[in-house]
């Protein structure tokens, strides 16, 4: 019995890809609390007024049963107000939203061209969908427009969706997104964009790098920058609607938590009200690329900077002598990433200081020495 489960593992073990939980430990470059918002004491006394309030820690059931609260509905109405779209839609995790947006909106008959790094969700949700899926080459935006104009010159006549992440949380570079919006154009397209770990790191309030407008649908995590949980599905108001009566991943699900909804809408009035934060963490961004790059870790301006080691066994090695000098640091092995791409993935926050990465700048020259 599970004789097959036992001798997989015994092979990702074999070629140091075998996964454990490992607790917090030391410093933290690893999270993606990027505005170090988790334990923030205004998203805890939000928790505590809702408590005190009568807000219910469960929902009790689906949305469309008993689950629908009125803090999701103040939720969602503030959500699509910050982030410039037309309506926006609370999920429980930015994982069932993508899952739910790529299984749902594109149609038989339709296209759908994702960049080649997209996230696992977008992946699985491709593979619910009616739609026929190609990649593209990664941030070429050519390359998306000539899947579309080849699907168009073979008779394809439904409607191309472009399916990017506009900050690549692996690899910490962003996706040319108005080039991307101009193939959208010309071709009649709709832009599906994961934000996860743009929203609050980038924007003038912190509402991430796409431009709304009527043929972009957006993805907000909340358990990144804003410290919560959940996420938010951003855009036109039918996308909402359509989401609500077919998406079997918002359909099927027991609501969020009515407290963490509140929690949530307090996170967004942060990101508006403490813009230092987002100043905060630019600064470490450059003194960590300044610090870091020269190490072999990519510092392109974001909070992600993979130092790519190649080997799995290597890889798992520096993290495990990082973590002993009190870096919680983490490797990054295949499948999450490409064979022969094993990272380092630094991570970096306003949980630490620039004398954090000052040590870390001295610690790395001793691991990778």
């Amino acid at each position: 019995m599970l004789d097959f489960h036992r001798a997989d593992l015994a092979r990702l073990a074999a070629r140091d890809r075998l996964r454990m939980l490992a607790p917090q430990r030391g410093r933290d470059f690893a999270s993606n609390d990027y505005l170090g918002l988790a334990n923030s004491p205004r998203l805890a006394a939000a928790i505590a007024q809702g408590v005190a309030e009568g807000v219910p820690v469960g929902s009790g059931g689906s949305r469309l049963l008993r689950g629908n609260h009125p803090e999701h509905e103040a939720l969602e109405a503030e959500a699509a107000a910050f982030f410039g779209a037309e309506a926006s839609l609370y999920f429980s995790s930015g994982y069932t939203a993508n899952v739910a947006i790529m299984a749902t909106l594109p149609q038989r008959g339709d296209l759908i061209v994702h960049d080649a790094l997209v996230h696992a969700s977008m992946h699985e949700g491709m593979t619910l969908s009616r739609a026929t899926a190609v990649a593209a080459a990664h941030n070429d935006a050519g390359a998306f427009e000539d899947a579309i104009r080849t699907w168009r010159g073979q008779g394809g006549k439904g409607t191309p969706w472009i399916a990017v992440e506009s900050l690549y949380s692996m690899d910490g570079d962003t996706a040319p997104l108005a080039e991307l919006y101009a193939v959208a154009e010309r071709h009649d397209a709709m832009l599906i964009v994961d934000e996860a770990h743009a929203t609050g790191v980038f924007g003038t309030r912190g509402q991430g790098l796409a431009t709304p407008g009527e043929r972009v649908v957006s993805l907000h995590t909340c358990g990144k920058a804003l410290g919560c949980e959940g996420a938010q599905v951003a855009g036109p108001a039918i996308v909402r609607d359509y989401l609500v009566n077919r998406g079997r991943g918002f359909i099927f699900s027991t609501a969020p938590s009515p407290l963490m909804a509140r929690a949530v809408r307090e996170g967004l009035r942060i990101l508006a009200d403490e813009p230092e934060r987002r100043a905060s963490l630019h600064q470490r961004i450059a003194l960590a690329g300044e610090r870091l790059g020269p190490h072999g870790a990519l510092a392109q301006g974001t909070p992600i900077m993979p130092l790519i080691l190649r080997d799995n066994g290597r890889t798992m090695r520096a993290a495990e002598a990082l973590q002993e000098r009190g870096f919680d640091i983490r490797g990054i092995r295949p499948p999450t990433v490409p064979v022969g791409a094993a990272r380092l993935r630094l991570s970096i926050t306003l949980n630490v200081e620039a004398a954090d990465i000052l040590a870390l700048d001295q610690a790395l020259s001793e691991v990778l020495a």
